[in-house]
């Protein structure tokens, strides 16, 4: 990966929910194409968008039933290519959203597999006359009896979504030959959903759990890849991420290392379960903050020694917002989804900023279950509930975990439905929409808005953004992470207060020598402290220095 890409940053757009052009329910590709000045403003390099093909959205898009043709609701070819050419003029690349570790049971390829045994489809799919026990991800089994022929086929994700058998070569063919259709109308990058579970152990054995070990990161899934890369992305400047599930340091490190051409990057998302008590999603809980720091601390380390790369997220279209979930989303909500940012972007790895981040934007916190409309959400609903616990802890439970959290729409400005659309959005507001928005933060020299982009300019500008190694500080602190990174003559001190209280902090005497002429380069108080050397820090105060040593 070259240097340029190192520094670059990604922005998330779920397009469901980011702008809606022609008015509807939903956002559209010219609702995207409508706010590429924006973007650029922003300073961002690459937009990565969800999933907009031909789908029943019975996962919102994650169902992929036609992975050449743009859904309805989404627009049209030409609207893609529109989008495309424009967010190009702006020195912007669009990243798609491949989806095949599963198609939709809707696609074609699956529809030709139920016509019995020994159509050339069914093997394109996985069948068992037994299923095993298995579970899938969204609940209940993984297997899914189709009644005409008798035999199970597999699903880790809902009903609806068959997996891919991989291990077929015609398989691999027709999903390199689509890929290499998008990457021939001139897309920038691919993100590949769960893109590690696409290799099975082939006994299918029993699991005392819910089958994981025997299919992440598989037994030939870096062959996989790595035929991907010979197919697809050699010859081409491509920016590619795979998102991993509960994969391994050791493997994200051979996935994404230049040298095994696989991928660029890799999402993990081991910090993101530091608020799941004894594993469990679906409870109502506080996030574990030495957990954080020492899972987030080991793949800095771990990645910049092995030559891997990491993708930075606290955000996705799966996941809660960071404010409510790592900061203070009432009194302090600016404050903290500052000190985030900073925390994040001080990092080594590319930065991954999700719609509505930027400005702090909060979980809704809707109180009824009918508001919510993610199929994960609401199976566990209603699981909780048969299981008994009560519709008060269930529904705070799902007011933490929900994947809508992230869902709802945009807010731009403070007119009706936020600017997302003069029609009904498809999902309710959040309810800070009238204050927390687009046009607000951009009036607002001091808004969470411009210190994002402040914090994209400076790891376009420093080097030691993208070489510099990685040493934590604070390792045991409650609430202190301050973390230390140096390459050549240049170093970076990060320090950030996760907490509401008041901290004193003293950097070692290693980093207060003579020789080290720190500069504040971004802070969250307009009257933060020029030099680290002793610091009162205020709540969810962030600070974050370099220095050139002499």
């Amino acid at each position: 990966m070259n240097k340029n890409l190192k520094s670059a940053v990604v922005y998330q757009i779920y397009p469901k929910s980011f702008h809606s052009h022609g008015g509807g329910a939903t956002g559209d590709l010219l609702g995207v194409a409508d706010k590429l000045d924006y973007l650029a403003w922003l300073g961002v390099d690459y937009l990565w968008l969800t999933p907009f093909y031909r789908s029943p959205q019975h996962d919102n898009g994650y169902d992929v039933s036609d992975y050449y043709s743009i859904d309805p609701a989404y627009g049209s070819m030409a609207d893609f290519e529109l989008l495309l050419a424009e967010a190009r003029l702006r020195g912007i690349g669009v990243m798609l959203d491949i989806v095949v570790n599963h198609t939709s049971t809707d696609h074609p390829w699956f529809r030709q597999a139920l016509q019995g045994r020994d159509n050339p489809y069914r093997d394109f799919y996985i069948w068992r006359d037994q299923p095993n026990n298995w579970g899938s991800k969204f609940g209940g089994s993984a297997w899914e009896l189709d009644p005409a022929s008798g035999q199970y086929y597999l699903h880790l994700f809902d009903k609806t979504q068959a997996d891919l058998n991989w291990d077929n070569p015609e398989v691999r063919r027709a999903v390199f030959e689509m890929m290499n259709f998008w990457a021939d109308k001139g897309v920038a990058g691919f993100r590949l959903d769960v893109i590690n579970l696409i290799s099975k152990d082939p006994a299918f054995s029993e699991d005392d759990s819910d089958g994981r070990h025997f299919y992440t990161d598989g037994p030939r899934v870096h062959e996989y890849l790595q035929q991907m890369h010979r197919e697809v992305f050699a010859g081409r400047d491509l920016m590619t991420v795979g998102e991993m599930s509960s994969t391994s340091l050791e493997h994200c490190v051979a996935y994404s290392h230049p040298e095994r051409r696989e991928l660029s990057m890799t999402f993990n998302f081991h910090h993101l379960k530091v608020d799941y008590p004894g594993g469990e999603k679906w409870r109502a809980a506080r996030f574990d903050f030495i957990a954080l720091k020492r899972i987030l601390s080991d793949w800095q380390s771990g990645m910049h020694a092995g030559g891997g790369w990491n993708a930075l997220f606290w955000c996705n279209h799966d996941q809660p917002r960071v404010v409510s979930r790592f900061g203070d989303d009432g009194r302090y909500r600016v404050e903290s989804a500052k000190m985030l940012a900073t925390a994040l972007h001080a990092l080594q790895g590319t930065p991954y900023i999700y719609q509505g981040e930027e400005i702090g934007m909060a979980n809704p916190g809707f109180a009824d279950i009918d508001a919510y409309r993610d199929v994960e959400t609401r199976n566990a609903y209603h699981r909780l509930r048969a299981g008994g616990l009560g519709e008060a802890e269930t529904m705070a439970a799902i007011r933490q975990k929900s994947r809508d959290n992230s869902r709802t729409p945009m807010q731009w400005d403070d007119s009706r439905h936020a600017g997302f659309s003069r029609g009904v959005p498809w999902i309710g507001l959040a309810p800070d929409a009238a204050t927390v928005n687009v046009a607000a933060a951009r009036r607002d020299p001091d808004s969470v808005l411009h210190h994002y982009r402040r914090l994209i300019a400076l790891r376009k500008r420093y080097p030691v953004f993208r070489d510099g190694d990685y040493r934590c500080l604070t390792p045991d602190d409650p609430a202190l992470w301050v973390y230390a990174r140096a390459v050549e003559q240049e170093k970076l001190l990060v320090i950030c207060n996760f907490s509401a209280e008041e901290r004193d902090y003293s950097p070692p005497a290693e980093y207060l020598t003579a020789d080290h002429g720190w500069q504040l380069l971004c802070a969250n108080y307009a009257d933060a402290a020029a030099n680290p050397a002793r610091a009162r820090l205020r709540p969810y105060e962030s600070l974050l220095y370099r220095a050139e040593l002499f």
